[in-house]
């Protein structure tokens, strides 16, 4: 059995504000992409990078200036994060009882719990998506200023790794790109299987706002997972 990670990391920094892509920014001395790729090539997983056209030779040239050296595989995104995986889904020859995990680029603090536990649970369930219950009240909007509220007990916030059983992941990818499909769960959802949830880490914070490079070193102190 093969454990693949699939690191999908396609963002250009305009969100961010930033003239460097979020993935390359600095984060405790290194971009914030090696920290990730490293939490993955640390338990043998063979990693796959999808990046922009646009970024791989900067990504190279990052690699040369901290002498990173980690054995990737590396691809070039599609239009979407949809497309992106399926691109890297057709470099990996995978066998039945491999396990592919796919993880955002810009989520750095995963621990090495939850990345074994979403293996290991792909494993006996077919698939394992990472989530931490919802603490905000939650509206739904409705048009001409209306909402309703959600009832919050039933909401959980989904992350990443998301790791499933190979062969079901890329016969859930064959097909065509739908709004619907926010991450690879949906994806798989739509192919008619169940979803099964773990417990998530409220520390695997997704990199979005430039306050949260901020917040990242903070944790990063806290919780020790510099590798």
């Amino acid at each position: 059995m093969t454990r693949y990670a699939i690191i999908v990391a396609g963002g250009s920094g305009s969100r961010f504000g930033s003239a460097i892509p979020k993935q390359f920014l600095l984060l405790s001395g290194e971009p914030v992409l090696m920290h990730t790729i490293r939490h993955f090539a640390v338990i043998g997983a063979s990693v796959v990078l999808v990046l922009p056209q646009s970024q791989i030779s900067y990504w190279h040239e990052l690699c040369h200036k901290y002498a990173f050296t980690e054995p990737i595989k590396i691809i070039s995104g599609g239009d979407s994060r949809f497309h992106s995986v399926k691109n890297a889904l057709k470099a990996i020859n995978a066998t039945p009882g491999d396990i592919i995990a796919v993880h955002d680029g810009v989520r750095p603090l995963i621990s090495q719990e939850i990345i074994k536990r979403a293996y290991d649970e792909a494993i006996l369930h077919g698939n394992a998506i990472p989530a931490v219950p919802v603490t905000d009240s939650i509206r739904e909007t409705q048009g001409n200023g209306l909402s309703k509220t959600l009832d919050r007990s039933r909401l959980m916030a989904v992350q990443t790794p998301q790791a499933f059983d190979a062969i079901t992941l890329k016969n859930a990818y064959d097909t065509d790109f739908d709004a619907s499909f926010t991450d690879d769960a949906s994806v798989v959802e739509r192919a008619g299987y169940a979803i099964h949830l773990i417990p998530g880490d409220t520390i695997n914070i997704k990199i979005t706002h430039p306050g949260d490079i901020e917040i990242a070193e903070i944790l990063l102190k806290q919780s020790g997972r510099t590798l």
